[in-house]
């Protein structure tokens, strides 16, 4: 496995590689919801390139851009155990020289819920992502569904600007109580990790509820609140039931697929989930 750290040497090493490539782009601290997406590159391509990078772009101000957790060298002992070729982990003033002014507005599908509570986040992950895939130039981008708008934000972007790639969605990875796997877990003290499967229950019973056959929005949304709301650690930043291609937020009866999403503050971790739902002839898990 090789390491870069420059832009000029990853496109070098890149050009050695002429079979199928497959890009994770990640922020590392790795876990195994990454490493589904790196086994699902590797199972799909000849060749499997890792980014590790801190995108601060995307990070508001009074949020934990400091504070991420990281462990390089951790990340690269499971890359390296999971035969991944290139791993590119530039620093800032790599990806962002001295200069840098450009970015790109994904419009209205980065408006609502991450992008109505963290103005700017979506700007700064399409920027970033843009480039990796200019860099990179890979075949396939792998994104899980865990982040399900920054998914419709990337596939926007991709389309309207016309990468010549595919991007591969991977449903979320979940520890055994039904928790999403996030590098923001470790966040959680005893108390609040137990909290914290409020998220899943909530999913969960919006789902039992569009599976016997509810389909009325505000019924579907009032469910997962109430599940949130019996946490007392637990604080809701939004919860939404929103077209599942759109994100335009639903207010009466759902007639195709819809996307049923939250942020929640426990103790100091901001955690988000979702669920797509689907009508009978075609389901989606989360």
């Amino acid at each position: 496995m090789d390491v870069f750290h420059t832009i000029a040497q990853f496109r070098d090493a890149r050009r050695a590689f002429p079979g199928s490539l497959g890009l994770v782009p990640t922020m590392g601290f790795l876990h195994e919801g990454h490493l589904a997406l790196v086994r699902r590159a590797k199972a799909e391509n000849a060749v499997v390139a890792v980014s590790i990078f801190v995108n601060p772009t995307q990070f508001g101000p009074g949020e934990d851009l400091a504070g991420y957790p990281r462990d390089l060298d951790r990340d690269l002992t499971l890359l390296e155990t999971e035969g991944v070729d290139l791993v590119l982990n530039p620093p800032p003033e790599e990806v962002y020289p001295r200069g840098f002014s450009s970015s790109i507005d994904t419009g209205p599908v980065s408006e609502p819920l991450e992008g109505g509570h963290r103005p700017g986040h979506f700007k700064g992950v399409a920027t970033v992502v843009a480039k990796l895939f200019n860099i990179v130039q890979p075949d396939r981008a792998y994104f899980g569904q865990k982040d399900g708008q920054q998914v419709m934000v990337i596939k926007r972007m991709a389309t309207d600007l016309d990468f010549p790639l595919e991007v591969v969605v991977v449903p979320t990875v979940r520890e055994p109580d039904g928790l999403a796997m996030s590098s923001r877990n470790i966040y959680l003290g005893e108390p609040e990790r137990r909290a914290a499967t409020c998220l899943s229950r909530a999913l969960s019973k919006a789902r039992d509820r569009w599976d016997a056959g509810e389909r009325e929005a505000n019924v579907l949304r009032r469910q997962v609140i109430d599940v949130i709301e019996k946490e007392a650690l637990a604080q809701i930043d939004y919860v939404s039931v929103a077209d599942a291609e759109s994100l335009d937020e639903l207010s009466g009866l759902a007639s195709r697929s819809i996307m049923v999403s939250m942020a929640v503050h426990i103790g100091k971790a901001r955690l988000i989930d979702n669920a797509v739902l689907t009508p009978p002839a075609g389901r989606s898990n989360p």
